[in-house]
């Protein structure tokens, strides 16, 4: 027999041991699920690209609202999905106050209270060029004339009972903006959710297919961030602490986990990471066919997004890997 001062072995011998000395958790608390809401009465629309999930009318989706929090889910996090026509160049419907989206989350605060809800602020959902700011005659994504509309935005969004904006659009300044807006509103207990860290990423196809919300032109480039940038995001990361967001975000998650990392090295506020749509369409095409173990994959996914440093995961698995964790 082999004479070894150290046996790692030893600790990895049962499962209550191996629980015992388990480094990570993942419970359903640390989980949000985005929610897409359409007009509509008992109206409910499959979205081919993401199996399983589906856009939900208001009164379903309070339905799945108190499912979810029945599971223990943290959050929800709500996205409109529009009828062209209701698109314009102004994306007038982000601030109409008896839009489908105020309609919703209202409806969400006041029937199932003890979900947090996270609200997006962009205008992709709501503009006919697909961008997530205003666009210029001669195609520029407007930063500055963007940011007044998304303040106005967050102020909608927090009058209708949203606990925290989250700006998803990647414009310099727009969270300083957000945050004085809110504040001379009196909302000074909303939070600012950040996007951060949000990567001009090629995994967001199955999104913009349950939105329709892919640009009609060009690509997201200019305000998106690079793939292949780390000191970047922490400079957005400092910015956005810098004017007040209370949390922070990377978005994709799998492929930034060295992101998410280095995000938690210097960040003093909650990290979130959002497991975006291409992940989890991928995880179901390779289950359906058999090539991997769905659930295990999702799990073992989840829990690696913790591992990295992220505090809040969105995730669109928040309600199977819920009913897994039990």
């Amino acid at each position: 027999m082999l004479v070894l001062p150290e046996r790692p072995r030893r600790n990895r011998r049962t499962e209550a041991i191996r629980r015992l000395v388990r480094e990570t958790s993942l419970t359903p608390a640390h989980l949000v699920a985005p929610l897409f809401v359409v007009d509509g009465d008992r109206e409910r629309q499959p979205i081919p690209s993401m199996p399983g999930y589906e856009r939900l009318s208001i009164d379903l989706l309070l339905e799945k609202c108190r499912q979810l929090a029945d599971l223990g889910i943290g959050g929800v996090a709500l996205f409109p999905a529009l009828p062209a026509y209701k698109k314009d160049k102004t994306a007038s419907e982000a601030t109409n106050p008896d839009g489908l989206f105020p309609r919703a989350v209202s409806a969400v605060k006041e029937q199932v209270p003890e979900l947090t809800i996270f609200t997006d602020v962009a205008l992709d959902p709501y503009s006919c060029d697909g961008h997530d700011g205003l666009v210029s005659e001669t195609g520029e994504i407007l930063n500055d004339e963007t940011v007044e509309v998304l303040a106005r935005m967050a102020v909608l969004h927090a009058r209708a009972g949203a606990d925290y904006v989250a700006p998803s659009d990647m414009m310099d300044g727009r969270v300083g903006a957000i945050r004085e807006a809110l504040d001379v509103e009196g909302f000074h207990n909303v939070g600012i959710m950040a996007y951060s860290a949000k990567y001009a990423s090629a995994f967001y196809g199955p999104f913009r297919d349950a939105l329709d919300s892919a640009p009609k032109f060009g690509d997201k480039k200019t305000y998106q961030m690079d793939p292949a940038n780390v000191r970047e995001a922490l400079r957005e990361v400092r910015l956005d602490l810098a004017e007040g967001a209370d949390m922070v975000m990377v978005k994709p998650a799998l492929a930034y986990l060295d992101v998410i990392r280095a995000i938690w090295e210097i960040s003093d506020v909650p990290i979130t990471a959002y497991q975006v749509s291409g992940e989890y369409a991928m995880v179901k095409a390779a289950a359906e066919r058999g090539w991997i173990d769905g659930d295990r994959v999702m799990l073992e996914i989840l829990l690696a997004i913790r591992r990295a440093g992220a505090d809040v995961i969105f995730t669109y698995f928040a309600e199977e890997a819920a009913q897994q964790l039990g």
